[in-house]
């Protein structure tokens, strides 16, 4: 009997496959940042990961064309790899980590790491990471063998389904609404933090969020052993700032090595964000979908 991989509901990877992919990453990851070169881990990234990584690597290798002298390399222990089952592709797994840039004296955080593979002629390639409190990653379910479970992109199973979660984001942000996002740092506080800076004289600061949900940048779902899940999901906003008479924002190395024009009056930042969220499983009594991380960079610039 043919077993169709298409259709067969199998492992993601087998875990060799998933510590090899979290090392070639790694490796990758250090021969670019020592280089500052692109090209050396652009087939380990994609997606939100992918364009953060990109755009910071190719602004360097402007401003530091001889390279990073203060490279450290990177090293991902203690991995801690859940892996889901799913039929067909793209498929993916998700590796919690240990980082040696803790501080020895400081908060331990931990590198949670979403790989996905889109066939099987691909390589694994790493689009979402996200550095969390140890208490911020949760328990996932798992069956009797150890292997994760996927959650699709529209379950009904989850307060929010994995593909609404980027939309929905992104309408809270410029407006408040859905309310179903719990208080936090990447939350109302970060809606506080813009309006603060919309508030700075001299300058007007306006925000445009977009939802970020396709091809390489689709959401990820992973079942918690509570029955929610934790999900990666992408955004992309626009930040303007624009002076007053005799007011020109100012404009960091890093992002003119990206920028197209001429500052004279405004600056327009094209930034892509990565979020993980805890999702509740629907129908029970909860705070709402807690954003745990956000990792944000600035991929393009305009002046004008």
């Amino acid at each position: 009997m043919t077993v169709h991989g298409e259709l067969a509901v199998l492992p993601s990877a087998e875990r060799s496959e998933a510590r090899r992919a979290l090392a070639d990453f790694t490796d990758a990851y250090n021969e670019a940042d020592k280089a500052y070169d692109p090209t050396l881990d652009a087939d380990r990234v994609t997606g939100a990961l992918g364009a953060i990584n990109q755009a910071g690597l190719k602004a360097r290798s402007i401003t530091a064309p001889d390279g990073n002298s203060a490279h450290q390399p990177l090293e991902l222990t203690d991995a801690k790899f859940t892996i889901p089952k799913k039929a067909g592709w793209p498929r993916f797994f998700v590796a919690d980590t240990k980082s040696n840039r803790n501080q020895a004296n400081g908060p331990q955080f931990r590198w949670v790491l979403a790989f996905v593979r889109g066939g099987p002629d691909k390589e694994w390639e790493c689009a979402y990471l996200t550095i969390l409190a140890p208490d911020k990653v949760p328990e996932f379910k798992t069956d009797k063998d150890g292997w994760g479970e996927s959650v699709e992109p529209d379950s009904k199973a989850l307060a929010v389904a994995p593909e609404d979660l980027s939309p929905e984001y992104t309408s809270y942000l410029k407006d408040g609404t859905p309310e179903h996002f719990a208080s936090g740092p990447h939350t109302d506080q970060w809606r506080d933090s813009r309006k603060e800076k919309e508030r700075v004289p001299g300058i007007t600061t306006q925000y445009a969020d977009q939802p970020l949900s396709e091809g390489d940048f689709a959401p990820l779902g992973l079942r918690t052993a509570d029955g929610g899940a934790m999900a990666f999901f992408a955004t992309r906003f626009f930040e303007r700032q624009t002076g007053a008479k005799g007011v020109r924002p100012e404009v960091s190395s890093d992002v003119k090595a990206l920028m197209k024009g001429e500052v004279k009056s405004s600056l327009t930042k094209d930034w892509i964000s990565s979020q993980t969220a805890l999702v509740p499983k629907s129908g029970t009594d909860s705070p709402g979908v807690e954003v745990t991380g956000r990792l944000q960079g600035v991929t393009g610039a305009t002046g004008s």
